[in-house]
Protein backbone atom coordinates (compact mmCIF):
# COMPACT_ATOMS: atom_id res chain seq x y z
CA UNK A 1 0.00 0.00 0.00
CA UNK A 2 2.80 2.39 0.91
CA UNK A 3 4.50 1.67 -2.42
CA UNK A 4 1.32 2.47 -4.37
CA UNK A 5 0.95 5.80 -2.57
CA UNK A 6 4.58 6.75 -3.20
CA UNK A 7 4.28 5.84 -6.91
CA UNK A 8 1.09 7.88 -7.16
CA UNK A 9 2.74 10.91 -5.53
CA UNK A 10 5.76 10.53 -7.85
CA UNK A 11 3.47 10.32 -10.89
CA UNK A 12 1.59 13.47 -9.82
CA UNK A 13 4.88 15.34 -9.34
CA UNK A 14 6.12 14.24 -12.78
CA UNK A 15 2.83 15.28 -14.40
CA UNK A 16 2.97 18.68 -12.69
CA UNK A 17 6.55 19.10 -13.93
CA UNK A 18 5.56 18.27 -17.49
CA UNK A 19 2.60 20.67 -17.35
CA UNK A 20 4.89 23.36 -15.91
CA UNK A 21 7.41 22.85 -18.72
CA UNK A 22 4.74 23.00 -21.42
CA UNK A 23 3.10 26.14 -20.01
CA UNK A 24 6.47 27.93 -19.69
CA UNK A 25 8.09 26.87 -22.96
CA UNK A 26 8.54 30.39 -24.37
CA UNK A 27 12.20 31.35 -24.77
CA UNK A 28 13.64 34.16 -22.69
CA UNK A 29 16.94 35.99 -22.86
CA UNK A 30 19.30 34.80 -20.10
CA UNK A 31 22.23 37.16 -19.43
CA UNK A 32 25.21 36.16 -17.31
CA UNK A 33 28.76 37.45 -16.83
CA UNK A 34 30.36 35.85 -19.88
CA UNK A 35 27.55 36.19 -22.39
CA UNK A 36 23.91 35.56 -22.94
CA UNK A 37 21.71 32.84 -24.32
CA UNK A 38 18.08 32.26 -25.14
CA UNK A 39 16.58 29.35 -23.19
CA UNK A 40 13.06 28.19 -22.30
CA UNK A 41 11.76 29.80 -19.12
CA UNK A 42 10.93 26.44 -17.55
CA UNK A 43 14.53 25.22 -18.03
CA UNK A 44 15.96 28.35 -16.38
CA UNK A 45 13.56 28.05 -13.42
CA UNK A 46 14.28 24.34 -12.92
CA UNK A 47 18.07 24.80 -13.16
CA UNK A 48 17.87 27.70 -10.70
CA UNK A 49 15.79 25.58 -8.31
CA UNK A 50 18.31 22.71 -8.49
CA UNK A 51 21.29 25.04 -7.96
CA UNK A 52 19.56 26.68 -4.99
CA UNK A 53 18.83 23.28 -3.45
CA UNK A 54 22.44 22.18 -3.90
CA UNK A 55 23.73 25.40 -2.33
CA UNK A 56 21.33 24.94 0.59
CA UNK A 57 22.55 21.39 1.14
CA UNK A 58 26.16 22.54 0.93
CA UNK A 59 25.49 25.33 3.43
CA UNK A 60 23.88 22.96 5.93
CA UNK A 61 26.55 20.25 5.52
CA UNK A 62 28.71 21.65 8.35
CA UNK A 63 25.75 21.68 10.71
CA UNK A 64 24.90 18.08 9.82
CA UNK A 65 28.47 16.90 10.42
CA UNK A 66 28.63 18.76 13.74
CA UNK A 67 25.36 17.22 14.96
CA UNK A 68 26.48 13.71 13.98
CA UNK A 69 29.73 14.14 15.89
CA UNK A 70 27.79 15.38 18.91
CA UNK A 71 25.43 12.39 18.71
CA UNK A 72 28.40 9.98 18.56
CA UNK A 73 30.01 11.68 21.56
CA UNK A 74 26.78 11.48 23.54
CA UNK A 75 26.39 7.81 22.62
CA UNK A 76 29.89 7.06 23.94
CA UNK A 77 29.14 8.98 27.15
CA UNK A 78 25.89 7.04 27.63
CA UNK A 79 27.68 3.72 27.10
CA UNK A 80 30.30 4.63 29.70
CA UNK A 81 27.59 5.66 32.17
CA UNK A 82 25.72 2.38 31.59
CA UNK A 83 28.92 0.39 32.20
CA UNK A 84 29.56 2.33 35.40
CA UNK A 85 26.02 1.69 36.66
CA UNK A 86 26.37 -2.02 35.84
CA UNK A 87 29.67 -2.16 37.76
CA UNK A 88 28.15 -0.39 40.76
CA UNK A 89 25.22 -2.81 40.79
CA UNK A 90 27.63 -5.75 40.76
CA UNK A 91 29.49 -4.59 43.90
CA UNK A 92 28.17 -6.43 46.97
CA UNK A 93 26.83 -4.30 49.77
CA UNK A 94 28.75 -4.85 53.04
CA UNK A 95 26.90 -4.25 56.25
CA UNK A 96 29.19 -2.83 59.00
CA UNK A 97 26.83 -3.36 61.94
Amino acid sequence: MKRIISYTVLLVIILLGIIFAVLNAQPVQFDFYFGSTEQPLSLIIIVTLILGSLLGILASFGLIVRSRREAARLRRTAELAEKEVANLRAIPIKDRH
